[in-house]
């Protein structure tokens, strides 16, 4: 192998997973109603991706848990500061949020859990003062995330949901 050739490490992200790597790395993840959340530092190419389920809890402890949107910002701040960079450096880009149950929504009366990620992940961009450059949320379906940290490229596979009519 010649040294122009690097290894890529591949992680793959379940639900309330977090990573944040500062060599070359591919983190990928499936999300449904869950946001996945990536942010990348240009210059230093470092970053990392969250896959969080709900936008928040009532905290019993001091633990932050990857699985709530407020707790994964707060991960990628202390990530960030501990890498000696500020999280307003960082290229943030936001996916998933996609209705699974579209049907069920017309006939029961239910939170849309979808929906509060994808205004949970807008709100923490907004409140941390993060470069939101690129998102893809709502809608109805599955997708795909492959976020390389090698360039800051995020490939997504999106699959909608057909409904009956």
């Amino acid at each position: 192998m010649s040294a122009a050739i690097r290894e890529v490490a591949e992680v793959y992200l379940g639900p309330g997973e977090f990573r944040f790597a500062t060599c070359p790395t591919r983190l990928r993840t499936i999300l449904g109603s869950c946001v996945a959340i990536t942010l990348w530092h240009p210059k230093r190419k470092i970053g990392g991706m969250c896959h969080f389920m709900l936008p928040s809890r009532v905290r019993c402890s001091t633990a932050l848990n990857g699985l709530y949107a407020d707790e994964a910002i707060e991960l990628f701040v202390r990530q960030a500061r501990a890498h000696r960079t500020e999280p307003e450096e960082y290229q943030l880009k936001l996916f998933g949020g996609g209705e699974m149950f579209p049907e069920l929504q017309r006939h029961v009366a239910f939170s849309d859990v979808a929906r509060l990620n994808v205004n949970a992940a807008l709100e923490m961009a907004a409140l941390y003062r993060l470069d939101l450059i690129a998102q893809d949320m709502g809608s109805t379906g599955y997708r795909s995330i492959v976020f390389d940290l090698c360039n800051g490229d995020v490939w997504v596979r999106h699959q909608p949901i057909r409904t009956l009519n």
